[in-house]
């Protein structure tokens, strides 16, 4: 049965370098048997429709074909419209009274847990907080994420060892949830 999916891409097209096209990466997922795909901006968002494999098959597939088309190495976590609409409502933040540049998620390809951030001393950070859920990591910084510091060490390596991790902002977190509705 075919389901609506999102590919996210991380680390394509900022600054200047690991270039992606939009069109080449709509033929791409197009050749790779993927239907009805639409891409978002040029941060490394596609929705997709497939009728074979799960999320992880889905992303392995991606990530060895933008391999071989662009010469360089893309992490990509694919997520089902389920999943993704469970991320927006189970938001911990009141994200209807917030700029979208003040809340972000984080999107993992494995779950995690408060252990991974212990050593965050949560209150040297305030107002900036974070919250987990699925797979992901939702993130207020009233100031915006250029500013954060917490956003900054939980950027680090040491973080996020063992696990791809790739954020967006409100907006495009909403967006996705809109372009993977069947």
């Amino acid at each position: 049965m075919a389901k609506r999916y999102a590919a996210l891409l991380r680390g394509i097209n900022v600054g200047g370098g690991r270039k992606v096209p939009m069109a080449e990466l709509r033929a791409l997922l197009e050749s790779l048997g993927h239907e009805d795909v639409r891409t978002h901006l040029q941060s490394g968002q596609a929705a997709f429709t497939a009728d074979h494999g799960d999320e992880e098959s889905l992303a392995a597939g991606m990530s060895g074909a933008l391999a071989r088309h662009f010469g360089f190495d893309v992490d990509v976590i694919v997520r089902d419209h389920t999943y993704l609409e469970g991320i927006v409502e189970a938001c911990p933040f009141q994200a209807a009274d917030l700029q979208p540049k003040q809340l972000h998620v984080t999107y993992f390809s494995a779950p995690v847990t408060d252990e991974r951030f212990a050593e965050i001393d949560r209150e040297a950070y305030l107002p900036e907080r974070f919250r987990l859920g699925d797979r992901a990591l939702y993130l207020y910084v009233p100031d915006g994420l250029g500013r954060s510091k917490l956003a900054e060490f939980l950027s680090r390596p040491r973080i996020n060892k063992g696990v791809v991790a790739t954020s967006r902002n409100w907006n495009t977190v909403v967006k996705l949830v809109e372009m993977t509705e069947a």
